[in-house]
């Protein structure tokens, strides 16, 4: 295993604070517990918190700042946060309008975010985001995943949220994007977990992960490697059968495109797949009006990439546009 690292146990505090240092201007980091904030308390506003394992960065912590996020709770990689961290950080955001977190659909996240809800002394409420088409059910989850459709959700509500809305005004239009929302992910490599000193799995070169998660679960099944137009065709159709068995329609429907990079994908492969999934999707009567292309939720330094579809309407493009100020986010501003 070869990774910049000093102790493995010291990875997780050593990058939250060079984080932290790095983006001084826009968040604080508080330690034992784990938890950033933005550097500058909002006020008399619906407090927006995420959380989950590092490893997937800039997710959560860089989506903290105006118009996203009021705190974001890392866990170890790959490991959910714990309820002491979701109290603290709500302890601290709280601004007088209640919180709301927005937690992926994985078993742990679900479980502890439930447990520092139940201890709550304010007014709170949950999005849960669930937009992986991939698998309906696997072990590490409590239906189907949240993965790079979370980015979507949290830039909405986050903007919303700074308008003044209440609490359950938020909730709701977070609960909109996410049935909105589908994304699948192809795995070309495994990643590394550092206290594991082992790739997750095992793949050669001549194969793919189909529909992989973000942790390097087992995605829908192992596939040869082929041109990058069959490999997207697949992708495609399962996200648009996806809105079909959602009764949601499609003709001359504007959409939001994003391919997310798994964190060892070149931009150049990623905008050759956006390129590619914006004629497929283009051909089935949808207006790919807004796009966003990069690393957004990673998998340490899996090579493989994400594409999230989101379906839009006048107040989900309101809300996707407005001003933002966050590290990995920027617009409007």
């Amino acid at each position: 295993m070869k990774k910049f690292i000093n102790k493995t146990d010291d990875i997780l505090k050593e990058s939250l604070s060079g984080f932290a240092t790095a983006h001084a201007d826009l968040v604080s980091l508080h330690l034992e517990p784990n938890f950033l904030t933005r550097k500058t308390k909002a006020q008399n506003k619906v407090a927006i918190i995420s959380g989950g394992g590092s490893g997937h960065e800039p997710l959560h912590a860089g989506y903290i700042g105006n118009g996203m996020l009021d705190a974001a709770c890392p866990g170890h990689v790959f490991t959910s946060p714990t309820p002491d961290q979701m109290l603290a950080a709500a302890e601290s955001v709280y601004a007088d309008k209640g919180i709301l977190f927005i937690v992926k659909n994985y078993a742990g996240d679900v479980m502890n975010f439930e447990m520092a809800a139940e201890m709550l002394p304010f007014e709170h409420a949950t999005v849960l985001t669930s937009d992986d088409c991939a698998v309906i059910n696997s072990t590490y989850t409590t239906g189907r995943r949240g993965v790079a459709g979370t980015v979507i959700v949290e830039k909405c509500v986050g903007s919303l949220a700074e308008s003044g809305a209440d609490l359950q005004s938020c909730k709701t239009l977070g609960d909109k994007v996410n049935q909105r929302t589908a994304s699948i992910g192809v795995a070309l490599t495994s990643c590394t977990v550092p206290a594991a000193g082992r790739p997750t799995f095992d793949i050669s070169e001549t194969e793919l992960e189909m529909g992989v998660g973000i942790h390097g679960e087992p995605g829908r099944k192992r596939e040869s490697m082929r041109e990058a137009d069959e490999i997207v065709i697949e992708m495609a159709e399962a996200i648009l059968a996806d809105f079909k068995a959602k009764d949601l329609s499609l003709n001359q429907q504007e959409a939001l495109l994003l391919v997310n990079g798994f964190g060892a994908t070149p931009q150049m492969e990623l905008y050759l797949i956006y390129h590619a999934a914006t004629k497929l999707f283009t051909a089935h009567g949808i207006t790919i009006s807004r796009a966003l292309v990069g690393n957004y939720v990673t998998a340490l330094e899996m090579a493989g990439a994400s594409i999230t579809l989101c379906l839009l309407d006048d107040e989900i493009k309101r809300h996707w546009d407005s001003p933002v100020h966050t590290s990995a986010l920027r617009w409007g501003v």
